[in-house]
């Protein structure tokens, strides 16, 4: 069922007539009168500075991981916590996901409240008052939910809980590697997990083997975890110890999502098992780490190579240069309060002065040297054809730190109008 796009947990964004810029007031517009008022970026409609997304591009990504999944025979259940956008995960069900991956109990309420009916909470669930929002919502029965378990203490705390709900939870193991995060890391503590499980098999079911990839960088460390996970919910299943069936193999975030399919796919579990990853950043893509990965990818995976093109950046931050006080020097209206810096500063993109025709690429060397809570610093030429409210779109870095930033996001066609606004939920 996709999500309902009425339903929220706060006031949605709103107009302004008198400026016609966004603002937060109590009655939402909908879709269609947000596309009726006419706005456009390129003149100036919306205040700077703003994150837009791009609705061509975002369909494009869209597409694209769609089509690899398929090639594959798996499952995506894109992770939410990137965006938090009820209607970005709309878009992604109605390509064809299998359910909405989330970090935490706050962020399952909100995908839940948008019609989100499976969610995976890639994430232990921990906490009285995080358990009990999660028995509230499985009193629904139409709604499905996993999450992940690493030890018998963990195990023994969510099957008292979830017996004195009169409620079945349903839990993968996560696998975890030395020195990284959550996760078993050997057998003795597989053995204890296990044994708690089988204190409480009316309220905790286990439905198969989880994993994030992530914690490691190396590639034959990665497909060595993999295999790892393979094999233990081989020997698990040959066990009888899963309590679903299909039982489910997850993994994969944004950067080696290929692997992943690859060695999951590859193991031939054929109708024994439903292999689910969890990638969320392909859907606006990057300039940085993920942008470097997608290469590697398409450099090494003939399937990603076969499904063709690339992913694209769907979103951008666009700001006004507000000052140039020396000659090779702009300050201009973007800052840490607006995009993630952790993995590299914004990147020029676009440029645009009111009145041309069309944004068109800024020169080659025009770099951000530093970035202040609302300014950043632009290195240029003397010489540059570069004004006081000329408009700059700037790439960013890590999309997950940049969205929770933003409340509510316009989004674009082709031509720059608005055609919607994208609220988020952080």
């Amino acid at each position: 069922m996709p999500p309902s796009r009425n339903a929220s947990l706060a006031p949605l964004p709103s107009i302004d007539p008198l400026n016609k810029g966004i603002g937060l007031f109590d009655q939402p517009l909908a879709h269609e009168e947000v596309a009726s008022l006419g706005w456009n970026l390129l003149n100036e409609d919306i205040c700077l500075p703003a994150a837009v997304l791009y609705e061509d591009k975002l369909r494009h990504n869209i597409d694209w991981m769609r089509r690899f999944i398929r090639a594959y025979g798996v499952n995506l259940a894109p992770h939410g916590k990137t965006t938090m956008a009820p209607r970005l995960f709309e878009m992604q069900i109605e390509a064809g996901a299998w359910g909405i991956t989330v970090a935490t109990a706050h962020q399952a309420l909100v995908a839940y409240r948008h019609g989100v009916r499976r969610v995976l909470l890639a994430n232990q669930l921990v906490g009285r008052q995080n358990m009990t929002l999660i028995a509230q919502l499985l009193r629904d029965p139409g709604f499905t939910f996993y999450c992940l378990v690493d030890s018998a203490e963990q195990i023994d705390q969510l099957g008292a809980f979830f017996a004195g709900q009169g409620l079945c939870l349903n839990v993968l193991f996560e696998l975890g590697v030395t020195g990284g995060r959550s996760g078993l890391r050997n057998d003795e503590q597989m053995r204890s997990a296990l044994e708690a499980l089988a204190r409480w098999s009316l309220s905790l079911a286990l439905c198969g083997v989880e994993l994030y990839e992530g914690v490691l960088s190396e590639e034959a460390a990665i497909r060595a975890f993999l295999q790892r996970a393979v094999e233990t919910a081989r020997t698990l299943a040959a066990e009888g110890r899963f309590r679903r069936s299909p039982f489910l193999l997850s993994g994969a975030g944004s950067a080696w999502y290929d692997v992943v399919a690859e060695v999951f796919a590859g193991a031939d579990f054929g109708k024994d098992a439903e292999i689910v990853l969890r990638p969320g950043c392909y859907l606006t893509h990057d300039v940085g780490a993920y942008r470097l990965a997608q290469e590697r990818i398409l450099a090494a995976n003939p399937v990603a190579r076969q499904v063709g093109g690339n992913l694209v950046t769907a979103l951008h931050i666009w700001a006004h240069v507000q000052s140039r006080p020396e000659p090779r020097r702009a300050i201009v209206g973007l800052g840490r309060r607006d995009a993630a810096f952790d993995s590299g500063l914004p990147v020029p993109a676009l440029h645009y002065r009111p009145g041309q025709k069309e944004p068109l690429p800024p020169p080659a060397h025009w770099k951000l040297a530093k970035i202040m809570d609302q300014h950043a610093y632009l290195d240029l030429a003397a010489d540059d054809d570069l004004h006081i409210g000329d408009m700059i779109a700037f790439d960013i870095a890590h999309p997950c730190l940049t969205f929770d930033k933003w409340r509510i996001l316009p989004l674009l066609d082709s031509e720059y109008r608005v055609v919607d606004l994208i609220q988020t939920f952080f």
